[in-house]
């Protein structure tokens, strides 16, 4: 008895990793790329079929409540207003500011501040004396971690000129290694570029350098990434606010358990199947729960309020995980309200104090420029001592200018030109 018991629970444990080793792809991934990440788990399985969920109009998958609130008149408006949100250049590179890119606490300061210190193209412009100085470390420390901007999307993000920029894309391109060294020569000699003309291998490189983005931001100045909302929260008939999952856009696991071949084979892989299916499942309750914690701890911003102060930490206690394991399962995970589409991510704001976040500093610099006097706009260190003094807190320049960005509001000098215009 004891050994079938023994048995058994090697067989749970068995089953349980199994769907933990599909669930973490599977949790990580947006809702838009599921289908992508289930796709290694599901070409090797010949019983298992699988159905996408964007086949449906999406305004029969969303309550009417949801719909509503949004403050177009436009029915068509207001669907698109669900379906696509648009992520900013910070939006994307804040996802990727982890391991194993930058996994210690200084490799973090060096990425959150070339990130900081980007143009509109995505070239960098910091300086980078001044930040070794304060951190204590070497140029050549820093700038061997800057170098690893070059795996991070959007490729050529980070660099200092146009030529490190096209370096960055030339490693993640698919440039055959007999070129590869042409193609660095040319990049670092572009203005000479018709010296290599002859070489046999040139026609491959230029191919190649044709395909490079230039500046390496340009797409987030022409338009944005789509997105589909995990989780729909809304108020319901009896006025009490709901927490919906956006389950109806997930894809549809069929598993042929009456394969007809009798055959190990294929038991291993039904069981499989059923373990893809466990780890769709624990996906679901997993956001789910996220979304009730929001709710809870974020009440007030779904009745009109702030974001109010909440860390990655309180979040993990509650599931018994890493807040680094939690940061990776909300990333690219987004929420539709009444009050617009928004990532999961901006509900678990860094608080600058105890009572003060940074959601709450956003919303004020939002409406101090739509008050100002638009002769002389208010410059970032102006806004700096507005922030300071209604707030009681210390911060830089560079951390308004970052909100500034994040936000849409141009500079000072731009946004004046801008009220001479219209």
């Amino acid at each position: 008895m004891a050994g079938l018991r023994q048995t058994q629970s090697v067989e749970n444990k068995h089953k349980l990793s199994n769907t933990l080793r599909n669930w973490l792809p599977i949790l990580h991934s947006s809702l838009s790329d599921l289908g992508e990440a289930m796709a290694p788990f599901v070409e090797a399985n010949p019983v298992v079929e699988v159905e996408s969920g964007y086949e449906e109009d999406f305004e029969k998958k969303i309550p009417k409540k949801v719909i509503n609130g949004q403050v177009s008149n436009s029915r068509t408006e207001q669907i698109e207003a669900l379906t696509i949100a648009y992520r900013s250049l910070h939006d994307v590179l804040d996802e990727q500011l982890e391991a194993p890119l930058f996994p210690t606490p200084i490799s973090q300061a060096v990425a959150i501040f070339v990130v900081e210190n980007l143009d509109e193209g995505g070239y960098y412009e910091g300086n980078s004396e001044e930040f070794c100085q304060k951190h204590n470390i070497h140029m050549p420390e820093f700038e061997k971690i800057r170098a690893r901007f070059a795996h991070v999307e959007p490729v050529g993000v980070g660099a200092k000129d146009l030529a490190e920029s096209f370096l960055f894309q030339l490693d993640s391109s698919e440039i055959s290694d007999n070129a590869y060294p042409l193609a660095c020569e040319v990049i670092n000699n572009l203005q000479d570029i018709h010296n290599y003309s002859s070489n046999n291998l040139f026609q491959e490189v230029m191919k190649i350098i044709g395909t490079f983005k230039n500046p390496p931001a340009i797409e987030y100045q022409e338009d944005s990434t789509q997105v589909i909302p995990d989780l729909m929260i809304y108020f319901n008939e009896e006025n009490s606010i709901e927490v919906k999952l956006n389950d109806a856009y997930y894809p549809t696991i069929k598993i042929d358990a009456n394969y007809g071949v009798e055959h190990d084979f294929i038991k291993a892989k039904i069981k499989e199947a059923k373990s893809l299916v466990d780890a769709l499942d624990m996906r679901k309750a997993t956001l789910y729960k996220v979304g009730l914690m929001i709710v809870e701890y974020q009440y007030e911003f779904f009745t009109g309020g702030s974001i109010m102060p909440l860390t990655l930490k309180t979040l993990a206690d509650e599931f018994g995980h890493n807040p680094s394991t939690i940061s990776r399962a909300i990333a690219s995970k987004y929420i539709a309200c009444d009050r617009g589409i928004f990532a999961m991510k901006e509900f678990f704001t860094t608080a600058i104090d105890e009572d003060v976040s940074n959601a709450a500093i956003k919303e004020f610099l939002v409406g101090v420029v739509k008050q100002e006097n638009r002769e002389k706009p208010l410059s970032d260190m102006k806004l700096l001592g507005l922030v300071q003094d209604k707030f009681k807190v210390k911060m830089v320049r560079r951390t308004i200018a970052k909100y500034r960005k994040q936000l849409n509001i141009a500079g000072s000098s731009e946004r004046k030109k801008l009220y001479q215009l219209h």
